[in-house]
């Protein structure tokens, strides 16, 4: 497997991109947390301080499997506003993967969704359609190449997504028994 690399901006949404990498890294998949900015300390969108693997200059995304974002706000316009990281996801051969705000603030007027189902944060759906997306009312949508998840309950399920992709069902599902998540079970609060 090649690396994969999850972006984390100023006002992430913590729970998107911490079970993300947590799911990741269970699975065994080489996943990296990198920062744009010029110090490897982040602040989420809920006071959260994370210290990221690396910085996005000292990063080599060459054969990477994984571009993800995170979602929550400011951090998705803080992304969106990093061009080096846009341009990246636009020559980008591997697979990507956005939650919550990140595909309609980020990867939609990119084109990335254009033509392609996806889902996001409610709210947020006209600015993925005017740029050609195909909205689906879902936690989260999985095609060939872009998952897209709906917002901070869908973490898991669409990290499992992300490792489902990679790996296999199996794996995903071996990753959620572990975590004492069985999906035939309707009674997800307790």
């Amino acid at each position: 497997m090649h690396r994969s690399f999850i972006f984390l901006a100023e006002g992430f949404e913590e729970i998107e991109a911490l079970t993300v990498v947590d799911v990741m890294r269970r699975a065994g998949l080489d996943v990296k947390t990198v920062s744009i900015g010029s110090e490897h300390e982040v602040t989420g969108a809920h006071g959260i301080t994370v210290k990221a693997d690396m910085l996005f200059k000292e990063a080599d995304f060459g054969g990477s499997e994984w571009l993800i974002l995170p979602g929550g706000m400011p951090g998705s316009t803080n992304l969106f506003q990093f061009q080096a990281l846009c341009d990246l996801l636009k020559v980008h051969k591997g697979k990507i993967a956005a939650i919550c705000a990140a595909p309609a603030v980020v990867l939609a007027p990119l084109g990335l969704l254009n033509g392609v189902e996806a889902t996001c944060y409610p709210g947020f759906e006209e600015k993925c359609t005017e740029n050609g997306a195909v909205m689906k009312d879902a936690r989260v949508v999985v095609t060939d190449r872009i998952i897209t998840g709906n917002g901070p309950s869908s973490a898991l399920p669409f990290a499992l997504a992300v490792v489902a992709s990679s790996l296999g069902e199996s794996a995903a599902r071996q990753v959620g028994e572990g975590m004492l998540l069985y999906p035939e079970s309707t009674n997800y609060y307790f």
